[in-house]
C-alpha cells in the first residue's frame, strides 16, 4: 500500500509539463480545484477527467499511477460514498426498507463528492509528481514574496514545506523497512477487526515517529553547522522564467474553467427544455 502513495513524490522525466514554471504549475493547481469544485454534473465530471487524462500523457505520467494513487483513500471514499447515500435527508426515494432509506439525490450527492475527493487528490498528485520540491519550495517562496511587506516569513514557510516533501518518500520507505522487520517477528498487520489493526500498529508508529524526530534533530544540526540563517542574500542556481509555454497551459485551464461554466450553465437549460 504505501508504494501506491503518490502525493508528494516526484517523477523524473522529461516532458512539457515537467518543464513549466512552478509558480505558474502552482496557480494552475489552484485554477484546477477551483474548476473541479464549479462542478455539478456528470458531464462536467467527464471533462475533467478527460482534462486530467490529457495532462497525464503530456506530461509522461502513466495514468495508472495516478489511479493506484487512489488505493489508500479507498476507505475515505467509501464512507464519504455511504455517509452522503444514506444520511442525505429527504428526496425521491429509490429504496426504502425498514431503516435504510435511499433517495436519487442522495445517490447523486455520494457520487458527486466521492468524484470530487478522486479528483482533486488526482490534481494535487500531478502538481508533485512533475516538480521537484525544491523548485515547488522556490515556486510557493516566490509567490508569497510580496507578503514580506508585512513581514511574512515566505521563505521559511518554503523551507518548511520543501523538507516536509523530501521526507516523505524517505519516511515511506523507513516505515516499509520497519514493517518487514515486525512482520518477521510474527507481527500482523491485517487480520483482526479495526481496533485489533489499530493496537498492532503501534511496534510500527513508534520507531518510526522515533526516527522521524531524530532526522529532524540531524537536519537541524546540520544546517546550523552550516550557518543557515534564512533566506536574506541568498541566490538561486535557477532563476525561473515565465515561457510561452507557461502562457499557453494559462490559456488551457481558462478554457477548462469556461468550459465548466457553461456546461453547467446550458445543460440546465436543455433538460428543463425536453424535461
Amino acid at each position: 500500500m504505501l508504494k501506491n502513495i503518490t502525493m508528494g513524490q516526484y517523477y523524473p522525466v522529461d516532458s512539457l509539463v515537467h518543464r513549466l514554471d512552478p509558480r505558474v504549475k502552482i496557480v494552475l493547481a489552484i485554477a484546477f480545484i477551483v474548476a473541479v469544485f464549479m462542478v455539478h454534473t456528470l458531464a462536467g465530471y467527464a471533462v475533467i477527467l478527460g482534462f486530467v487524462y490529457m495532462v497525464s500523457r503530456l506530461s509522461n505520467i502513466p495514468f495508472k499511477m495516478l489511479a493506484k494513487g487512489l488505493k489508500p483513500l479507498r476507505f475515505i471514499l467509501i464512507l464519504t460514498f455511504l455517509l452522503n447515500l444514506f444520511f442525505s435527508g429527504e428526496g425521491t426515494p429509490l429504496v426504502e426498507l425498514s431503516f435504510i432509506r435511499i433517495t436519487r439525490e442522495g445517490l447523486m450527492q455520494a457520487i458527486h463528492y466521492s468524484l470530487r475527493l478522486v479528483f482533486l487528490v488526482m490534481g494535487t498528485s500531478l502538481l508533485t509528481l512533475t516538480t521537484s520540491p525544491i523548485m515547488l519550495s522556490d515556486g510557493i517562496e516566490l509567490l508569497l514574496s510580496p507578503l514580506k511587506i508585512i513581514r511574512f516569513p515566505a521563505h521559511e514557510l518554503g523551507m518548511m514545506m520543501s523538507i516536509a516533501l523530501r521526507f516523505i518518500p524517505t519516511l515511506l520507505e523507513e516505515t516499509d523497512k520497519i514493517q518487514k522487520a515486525q512482520m518477521a517477528r510474527g507481527a500482523d498487520f491485517e487480520s483482526g477487526n479495526l481496533l485489533q489493526r489499530a493496537k498492532a500498529m503501534v511496534p510500527l508508529l513508534v520507531p518510526l515517529f522515533v526516527s522521524a524526530f531524530r532526522r529532524a534533530g540531524d537536519l537541524a544540526m546540520a544546517m546550523e553547522a552550516r550557518c543557515y540563517h534564512g533566506g536574506e542574500h541568498r541566490t538561486r542556481m535557477r532563476v525561473l522564467k515565465v515561457t510561452k509555454n507557461d502562457w499557453l497551459a494559462c490559456a488551457v485551464m481558462a478554457g477548462l474553467i469556461l468550459l465548466i461554466v457553461a456546461e453547467g450553465l446550458v445543460l440546465p437549460m436543455v433538460e428543463g427544455i425536453f424535461l
